[in-house]
Protein backbone atom coordinates (compact mmCIF):
# COMPACT_ATOMS: atom_id res chain seq x y z
CA UNK A 1 0.00 0.00 0.00
CA UNK A 2 1.17 3.24 -0.85
CA UNK A 3 0.95 6.11 2.11
CA UNK A 4 1.93 9.64 2.54
CA UNK A 5 5.53 10.55 3.52
CA UNK A 6 5.56 11.90 7.28
CA UNK A 7 8.02 14.69 7.27
CA UNK A 8 9.03 17.33 10.37
CA UNK A 9 10.59 20.99 9.56
CA UNK A 10 10.58 23.87 11.67
CA UNK A 11 9.97 27.87 11.11
CA UNK A 12 13.38 28.82 13.11
CA UNK A 13 13.97 32.52 14.01
CA UNK A 14 17.14 34.28 14.45
CA UNK A 15 16.70 37.92 16.03
CA UNK A 16 13.18 38.00 14.57
CA UNK A 17 13.83 36.59 10.64
CA UNK A 18 12.90 33.41 9.73
CA UNK A 19 15.32 30.92 7.80
CA UNK A 20 13.59 29.53 4.55
CA UNK A 21 15.51 27.15 2.27
CA UNK A 22 14.88 26.46 -1.59
CA UNK A 23 14.76 22.59 -2.57
CA UNK A 24 16.87 20.89 -4.88
CA UNK A 25 13.93 18.70 -5.88
CA UNK A 26 11.00 19.32 -7.90
CA UNK A 27 8.95 21.43 -7.43
CA UNK A 28 12.13 23.72 -6.14
CA UNK A 29 9.65 25.96 -3.76
CA UNK A 30 11.14 28.04 -1.24
CA UNK A 31 10.11 25.94 2.30
CA UNK A 32 11.66 25.74 6.05
CA UNK A 33 13.94 23.04 6.29
CA UNK A 34 12.94 19.53 6.66
CA UNK A 35 12.57 16.25 5.31
CA UNK A 36 11.19 12.87 6.51
CA UNK A 37 10.20 11.68 10.27
CA UNK A 38 12.93 8.44 10.77
CA UNK A 39 11.66 5.41 12.41
CA UNK A 40 11.66 5.73 16.07
CA UNK A 41 12.24 9.24 15.71
CA UNK A 42 9.74 11.81 17.40
CA UNK A 43 8.67 14.20 15.05
CA UNK A 44 10.59 17.25 17.11
CA UNK A 45 13.31 15.20 16.91
CA UNK A 46 12.90 14.81 13.23
CA UNK A 47 12.83 18.32 12.43
CA UNK A 48 15.71 19.57 14.38
CA UNK A 49 17.59 16.71 12.82
CA UNK A 50 16.68 17.77 9.53
CA UNK A 51 17.04 21.84 10.37
CA UNK A 52 21.02 20.63 11.11
CA UNK A 53 20.91 18.31 7.54
CA UNK A 54 20.28 20.75 5.82
CA UNK A 55 21.20 23.87 6.90
CA UNK A 56 23.43 23.49 9.20
CA UNK A 57 22.07 25.30 11.86
CA UNK A 58 20.77 24.25 15.27
CA UNK A 59 17.95 25.06 17.10
CA UNK A 60 15.35 24.46 20.00
CA UNK A 61 12.13 23.63 19.80
CA UNK A 62 9.46 26.11 21.37
CA UNK A 63 6.53 24.24 20.53
CA UNK A 64 4.13 22.91 17.56
CA UNK A 65 3.38 25.56 14.95
CA UNK A 66 0.82 23.79 12.49
CA UNK A 67 0.87 20.87 9.44
CA UNK A 68 0.52 21.30 5.59
CA UNK A 69 -0.10 18.72 3.32
CA UNK A 70 2.01 18.89 0.01
CA UNK A 71 0.36 16.73 -3.27
CA UNK A 72 2.33 16.90 -6.33
CA UNK A 73 0.38 15.61 -9.40
CA UNK A 74 1.92 14.66 -13.10
CA UNK A 75 0.38 16.85 -16.06
CA UNK A 76 -2.54 14.12 -16.44
CA UNK A 77 -3.31 14.98 -12.92
CA UNK A 78 -1.97 11.44 -11.61
CA UNK A 79 -0.26 11.54 -7.85
CA UNK A 80 3.04 11.09 -7.70
CA UNK A 81 4.23 12.23 -4.25
CA UNK A 82 2.24 12.74 -0.95
CA UNK A 83 4.04 14.50 1.77
CA UNK A 84 2.47 15.27 6.01
CA UNK A 85 4.63 17.92 7.04
CA UNK A 86 4.36 19.09 10.80
CA UNK A 87 5.56 22.10 11.39
CA UNK A 88 7.55 23.49 14.81
CA UNK A 89 8.40 26.63 15.92
CA UNK A 90 12.22 26.85 16.96
CA UNK A 91 14.69 29.27 18.06
CA UNK A 92 18.12 29.42 16.53
CA UNK A 93 21.13 28.17 18.89
CA UNK A 94 24.34 28.01 16.72
CA UNK A 95 25.68 27.60 13.30
CA UNK A 96 25.55 29.36 10.25
CA UNK A 97 22.97 28.65 7.43
CA UNK A 98 24.66 26.99 4.37
CA UNK A 99 23.33 25.17 1.23
CA UNK A 100 23.82 21.55 0.78
CA UNK A 101 22.09 18.73 -1.29
CA UNK A 102 18.79 19.13 -0.15
CA UNK A 103 18.86 23.07 -0.12
CA UNK A 104 20.23 25.36 -2.88
CA UNK A 105 19.95 28.51 -1.35
CA UNK A 106 19.22 29.39 1.99
CA UNK A 107 17.99 33.17 3.67
CA UNK A 108 17.26 34.87 7.20
CA UNK A 109 13.61 36.80 5.98
CA UNK A 110 11.51 38.91 7.46
CA UNK A 111 8.46 37.02 7.46
CA UNK A 112 6.22 40.04 5.99
CA UNK A 113 8.77 39.01 3.07
CA UNK A 114 7.31 35.41 2.44
CA UNK A 115 4.85 36.50 -0.10
CA UNK A 116 8.07 37.61 -2.31
CA UNK A 117 8.98 34.14 -2.71
CA UNK A 118 7.59 31.13 -4.33
CA UNK A 119 6.93 29.05 -1.14
CA UNK A 120 4.97 25.83 -0.34
CA UNK A 121 1.31 26.06 -0.07
CA UNK A 122 0.44 26.94 3.37
CA UNK A 123 3.73 27.98 5.04
CA UNK A 124 2.28 31.70 5.80
CA UNK A 125 -0.24 30.70 8.57
CA UNK A 126 2.29 28.47 9.77
CA UNK A 127 4.58 31.02 10.10
CA UNK A 128 2.33 33.21 12.32
CA UNK A 129 1.80 31.14 14.11
CA UNK A 130 5.45 30.05 15.18
CA UNK A 131 5.86 33.45 15.14
CA UNK A 132 3.64 33.82 18.64
CA UNK A 133 5.20 30.88 20.12
CA UNK A 134 8.08 32.66 19.76
CA UNK A 135 6.90 35.61 22.18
Amino acid sequence: MIRPVLCASAATFRGGKLLIARRTKPPFLWSLPGGAVEWGETLAAAALRELHEETGVEAEVLGYAGHSEVILKNDKGNVFDHFVIVAFAARWRAGEAKTGPEASAVEWVEPARLRDYEITEGLVPIVETARKLLR
